[in-house]
């Protein structure tokens, strides 16, 4: 009973910000809801899902979404995690470099949609088409007039962003392998994949499934 003292600004946070909206927006759900307030809320049951999952449009959201997911998490963890074990190498200037990588974490969604807008931006304006252009001699490419590379073109952002927050979280588990075991690896003669695969990737992996799980729910 002495601790209910502490824990109760966090339960009555989570009960106004969290619970109390889930079980709002679960009776909006299954009611005909209107706002205009006094007006009757009519329940329909499963009447508003039903309507929802035989409609088109949703299935494509969640192909969308679901494409997104599969290309962006594997995109952000791969690069991020690279990025954090060059930067674990580092011995001058890892706090800069740190920075800077960080730096898409906090820009704004809006700021960075217009950023990847022009540098998307069909015929040769954009930054991509004049690049292809100039050394490849490919066409200029209508990036968001086709559905493939309109995905694509969202992928680019998505991935871009969360290269840092993953860094972030790498670099602090990579900190907490001890330094020993890779000085005794390297004079058993073990090389730099070697040490990896078989030293920091084992330590880490419950920082690596945190990652995925944040990344994956980030994703919906």
């Amino acid at each position: 009973m002495e601790v209910v003292p502490y824990l109760l600004p966090g339960l009555l946070l989570f009960a106004v910000l969290v619970l109390f909206p889930f079980l709002f927006n679960l009776y909006i759900s299954i009611t005909r809801y209107n706002i205009m307030p006094g007006t009757p809320n009519p329940f329909v049951g499963f009447t508003n899902y039903l309507k929802a999952f035989s409609d088109t449009k949703v299935g494509l959201a969640f192909r969308n979404t679901a494409l997104y997911s599969l290309v962006t998490v594997p995109g952000q963890m791969v690069l991020g995690i690279l990025v954090a074990v060059l930067l674990n190498s580092v011995t001058r200037g890892k706090i800069t470099f740190r920075t800077l990588y960080y730096i898409p974490v906090i820009t704004s969604w809006v700021v960075v949609s217009l950023i990847f807008k022009y540098l998307f931006q069909s015929g040769k304006a954009g930054l991509i088409n004049f690049f292809f252009l100039s050394l490849f001699r490919i066409n200029p490419i209508n990036w968001l007039q086709n559905t493939w590379t309109a995905n694509f073109v969202i992928w680019c952002p998505g991935i871009w962003k969360g290269i840092g927050w993953v860094m972030v979280v790498f670099l602090a588990g990579l900190q907490s392998v001890p330094q020993t075991l890779y000085e005794a690896a390297e004079i058993d003669g073990a090389g730099f994949w070697k040490r990896f695969f078989q030293i920091t990737l084992p330590l880490v992996l419950p920082v690596i499934f945190f990652l995925v799980i944040m990344l994956l729910i980030g994703s919906f």
